[in-house]
């Protein structure tokens, strides 16, 4: 009985670290969750508010998409993400947060023409299909033991394939190779949903204070935001009707 009582003494400790990590894990995930959806509603906001404005305000609409500005709006959100990427660790939990913030609303703007060329209902059908593929599949990459590290470095080839292969289509304007880019496209960001929820879910550490935990949980955020609105967008073509 003295034996099994030491063993339990033994054990117990470590099972309560075991139980303490577990716990934080899934706080630090929870947080990175709602973090990219809040990030999400601010940029559905900003999207849906901006085009309601360009469909009744010709003038604000001409601005938009018809002029010079079109194109800072388009490049802002990049411009953005570099910059968040690569001084975030110099930043402030509340700075960084702020920024993550501000560049969700640049992408809504910079989204806000979807609610021109596709109806609305395709666009909110799409939402929802994206939501439950992209659920499904962080899911996966949150529960599966296996290693994706090497399925993360052939994807990351691909995104740069794909992204030169868009440069090439806005001066060919072919179909059948947008139709390519798409499908490309769908595959490539149903894989990096998966192999970044991986990855975000390694970065936990439990020893890290309060402002590093953070600032992981905002990169993380960021990480998947941009999966997914890629993955909608993606998917968007494929299926959304247009106006």
């Amino acid at each position: 009985m003295a034996d099994l009582r030491n063993y339990q003494a033994r054990v117990a400790p470590g099972a309560r670290a075991d139980a303490a990590i577990d716990e934080g894990l899934r706080a630090y995930m929870l947080r990175v969750y709602n973090l990219m959806a809040l990030g999400l509603a601010i940029t559905g906001v900003a999207a849906f508010a901006t085009a309601q404005l360009a469909m009744t305000n010709e003038a604000f609409a001409q601005v938009m998409y018809g002029s010079p500005l079109r194109w800072v709006v388009m490049l802002a959100p990049l411009g953005l993400v570099f910059f968040l990427s690569a001084r975030i660790h110099k930043m402030s939990v509340s700075a960084a947060q702020t920024s993550f913030w501000v560049f969700a609303a640049v992408m809504g703007l910079s989204l806000s023409s979807i609610f021109l060329v596709f109806t609305g209902e395709s666009v909110v059908r799409v939402f929802f299909i994206t939501a439950a593929s992209f659920g499904a599949l962080s899911l996966w990459g949150y529960t599966t033991k296996r290693d994706l590290t090497g399925m993360g470095s052939f994807l990351f080839m691909g995104l740069i394939g794909l992204i030169l292969a868009m440069i090439v289509n806005i001066f060919l304007a072919s179909s059948a190779l947008q139709f390519a880019i798409s499908a490309i496209g769908v595959l490539i960001f149903a894989g990096l949903t998966a192999y970044d929820t991986q990855q975000i879910k390694e970065m936990y550490y439990e020893g890290d204070d309060a402002a590093v935990s953070g600032r992981k949980a905002i990169m993380g955020a960021l990480r998947l935001y941009l999966d997914f609105i890629n993955l909608f967008m993606f998917l968007l073509q494929f299926l959304g009707n247009r106006e």
